[in-house]
């Protein structure tokens, strides 16, 4: 999910605490995926991993700390939940986070208060040939090029599809309804396309969901209605108990799912795992579900299953 634009930044701009790279959701907090990210040399700082978004960002504040100057003249489009923006950008030489290595791209400068603090957004659109992993049980994110054996071995593989943007999407069912559903680590929560809402046939008419503002990349702001889907299916796995947000969101025609069903399950959802692991050369997901100390399986509110047969 691309940031929010906004015309202001934090005053606390220092708010991502270092040593919290994976934090994983709990009941009132949604968690977040931070990576140390290396630019022009400089760093490390604190750029959130967004699976959702075409493009990495730069905030403000790291643009005047490296002393960067935005183009003049010249704006980038950046496309949100809501709407589409024009942004200002800066060309870095380099950006690296672990294995990942970037020369010489164009940074959209934008800010976004779900970035708390962070120093930008690093896209899964420059992830191409390399593996993320997430571990919110060890806290630690790591961006290698590849996923080693033991890892995918007590993790349920799941195949993505291909599709444009460098999103990861896989197949999977709400209920009986298949769907098209987006991994986005940037998004808080789960949101459905209206196309989803109509196939489940949701009571939206009839004053029993509930209604909630949802904000993007412009200044507009969209009504979202919040109802209890039926459990979802992605092979083998089961996600059972999750509040999704469905509305008419401009991202899903940017996608191209405006029409059919689709979802993008957000980190009220991914949070809930032990780990998270995407190789994105072979279009591969792999999860491993969360145990307690005795090694019994974590069930909250939104998180996934044990039913999960290994492949």
């Amino acid at each position: 999910m691309d940031p929010a634009i906004a015309g202001s930044e934090p005053a606390d701009i220092g708010a991502v605490v270092p040593s919290l790279f994976a934090t994983p959701t709990t009941h009132d907090h949604i968690g977040r995926v931070v990576v140390p990210v290396m630019v022009n040399g400089r760093g490390p700082f604190h750029f959130i991993v967004d699976t959702g978004a075409s493009r990495s960002t730069i905030s403000p504040h790291l643009v005047r700390a490296l002393g960067l100057t935005p183009t003049l003249g010249a704006t980038v489009t950046v496309n949100g939940i809501t709407g589409a923006a024009q942004a200002d950008y800066v060309v870095v030489d380099s950006l690296q986070a672990g294995d990942l290595l970037i020369d010489a791209t164009a940074l959209p400068v934008v800010w976004a208060p779900v970035m708390a603090g962070a120093d930008g957004i690093l896209g899964a659109a420059g992830l191409t040939g390399k593996s993320l992993l997430i571990d919110f049980q060890r806290n630690r994110v790591e961006i290698a090029h590849h996923i080693d054996s033991f890892l995918r071995g007590q993790s349920v593989r799941i195949h993505a599809l291909s599709l444009t943007h460098g999103l990861v999407a896989v197949d999977a069912r709400v209920g009986r309804t298949r769907v098209t559903a987006i991994i986005d680590t940037g998004a808080e929560r789960t949101l459905g396309n209206l196309a989803l809402r109509d196939a489940l046939k949701m009571p939206q008419s009839r004053g029993v969901v509930t209604i909630t503002s949802v904000y993007g990349a412009t200044r507009e702001v969209e009504l979202g209605e919040i109802a209890r889907a039926p459990p979802i299916t992605i092979e083998s796995l089961h996600i059972t108990d999750v509040a999704v947000v469905y509305g008419d969101f401009h991202i899903f025609n940017v996608w191209g799912l405006k029409e059919s069903p689709a979802l993008i399950i957000g980190m009220d959802v991914l949070g809930t795992v032990a780990s998270l692991s995407i190789d994105f050369k072979n279009k591969d997901v792999y999860v491993a579900s969360a145990r307690d100390a005795r090694g019994l399986p974590i069930v909250n509110g939104g998180s996934l299953s044990d039913s999960i047969q290994k492949k």
